[in-house]
């Protein structure tokens, strides 16, 4: 008996062992390393990123009602990105999505203490989130995971763009994502007027690693804090969207707005440790 246990067994943990390394549903494992797009703000500034798995579309709406049991979004549609969500929004959603698929939550959350290092004024929110490092739970991306992602990481093509150096290809933004595409200087009553919005995810090419909307379509919220010349705190957003031109659908273009802020062009995408 021992002898027919022993390969069983083995196979068993072999099995067990690939099943870890599988990505989870529509999820890539980014290889990590240095940055190889000359175009990114951490090219030969900093050390390697770590392995992690990162979603290939941005969450939608049918993702979000799932979990919150609402939906926020201005633009309604179970394939459209959510929009409309605080980074505070966003934080509560990695947890709650966490518990419900078995997985330790990445945030502890404390919604009755202030954080110190928040000093913004336009932020009435201000809970006190921190990490869970060895957590298996969803997350947000850093700023340097989702540049490295979006620049196409170890296979990267150096493109300007997520993807291409034609921001067509790739991006929702504010020429393209309405009736007709818009020609001239950005004039919000003209979007108005040319009924832009959110588009399906995953409807233009992806880059180099499978990733779609990386330029455009919804600006991405960040964990990493930013401050502007006058030293007010905020999140980091990434990506541009419909809204916004060509140069914010850039890897490299960085903003951060309030963490309790919320537009009809801010939403997500989650990560995991691998």
């Amino acid at each position: 008996m021992r002898i027919l246990i022993i390969p069983f067994v083995t196979a068993a943990a072999v099995i067990a062992s690939s099943c870890s390394r599988k990505p989870p549903d529509h999820f890539v494992l980014v290889k990590g390393g240095t940055f190889k797009n000359p175009r990114s703000n951490y090219y030969g500034k900093t050390s390697a990123i770590p392995d992690f798995y990162v979603s290939q579309y941005e969450v939608t709406q049918k993702e979000w009602v799932e979990v919150m049991e609402n939906n926020p979004s201005a633009f309604k549609g179970d394939n459209l990105p959510v929009e409309t969500v605080s980074w505070y929004d966003c934080i509560e959603y990695c947890n709650k999505k966490s518990i419900k698929e078995g997985l330790l939550p990445y945030y502890d959350i404390n919604r009755n203490l202030k954080d110190p290092n928040n000093s913004s004024d336009l932020d009435s929110v201000k809970w006190m989130v921190t990490i869970n490092s060895e957590a298996n739970g969803f997350r947000l991306p850093t700023e340097a995971e989702w540049e490295y992602a979006a620049g196409g990481g170890q296979v990267s093509k150096g493109y300007t763009y997520s993807g291409s150096n034609n921001v067509d290809a790739v991006a929702w933004y504010w020429k393209n994502s309405g009736d007709k595409t818009l020609t001239g200087s950005w004039n919000w009553p003209l979007l108005v007027q040319n009924n832009n919005k959110t588009q399906p995810i995953g409807s233009k090419q992806p880059n180099e690693l499978g990733l779609y909307d990386m330029s455009g379509n919804v600006r991405e919220w960040c964990w990493d804090w930013q401050a502007d010349d006058e030293g007010l705190p905020g999140r980091v957003w990434k990506g541009g969207g419909w809204i916004g031109a060509e140069f914010c659908c850039e890897p490299s273009f960085r903003a951060h707005y309030e963490a309790n802020g919320k537009g009809p062009d801010q939403g997500f995408r989650l990560c995991r440790n691998k």
